[in-house]
């Protein structure tokens, strides 16, 4: 069982659902590009056993605002936000794609919210060569904003130095999720992002890109492992 709640940040209402025990150590599941806290009903509840779990609709997605601007750096000071709003420091942050990016950001900029930090098959932030396409709307009603997807394309295609840069200064023990040869993120690109954090090792689960999903008794597995005291 889980509850769903919101809370507002600068003006922003946000979306989450939590499992587990107040008090408990709390972890904060960051969803992938157009998806949303739901995205992670199949791994939550375990991951609950010992754990506050929150699971947060980042805005753009699901029931939280869509307010049309989506720079990383204002998600993930959102992010940042949320965590104060509900009083939480020192978490363990698992974001899977964009929710990776974001998280990985969130470690950079503030340290201290981040204890340990899982990359689940996140696309490193590196000048992508050709440009990757700008696709159009789809016809009919999404479940997030599509200026989400332009925007996070945008920023793919040219990075910030700094964001790619900032990995060396991330403090907080990493674990990196590749989802091996059938994902359509470069493993080698996933491999290079892990020898650039000091603290962290690499994990490669034969799943694609949505390990959580496809193989989530490895991918708890990995995550439990990473996790024990």
């Amino acid at each position: 069982m889980h509850t769903l709640d919101s809370v507002e940040v600068d003006g922003i209402e946000l979306a989450y659902r939590v499992w587990g025990l107040a008090g408990d150590p709390p972890v904060l599941l960051l969803h992938g590009l157009g998806e949303g806290g739901v995205d992670w009903l199949t791994v939550a509840p375990r991951l609950a056993t010992g754990r506050r779990v929150y699971a947060l609709d980042m805005r753009g997605h699901g029931t939280s605002d869509w307010p049309g601007d989506y720079a990383l750096e204002t998600v993930r000071d959102e992010v940042a936000g949320f965590l104060a709003v509900l009083g939480l420091d020192a978490v363990t942050v698992i974001g899977h794609s964009y929710g990776g990016v974001v998280g990985c950001l969130l470690a950079q900029r503030h340290p201290r919210l981040v204890e340990r930090l899982v990359l689940e098959d996140a696309p490193p932030l590196l000048p992508q060569d050709p440009p990757l396409p700008v696709p159009p709307r789809p016809e009919g009603r999404l479940v997030f904003d599509w200026a989400m997807k332009t925007q996070f394309t945008e920023a793919r295609n040219a990075p910030d130095p700094g964001w790619t840069e900032g990995l060396s200064g991330i403090t907080a023990p990493t674990l990196v999720i590749g989802g091996g040869p059938a994902s359509h993120i470069p493993q080698r690109l996933l491999a290079d992002m892990a020898e650039r954090i000091p603290d962290c090792r690499l994990v490669t689960i034969d799943a694609g890109h949505l390990v959580h999903q496809r193989c989530p008794d490895e991918f708890l597995a990995a995550v439990e492992a990473f996790l024990e005291p």
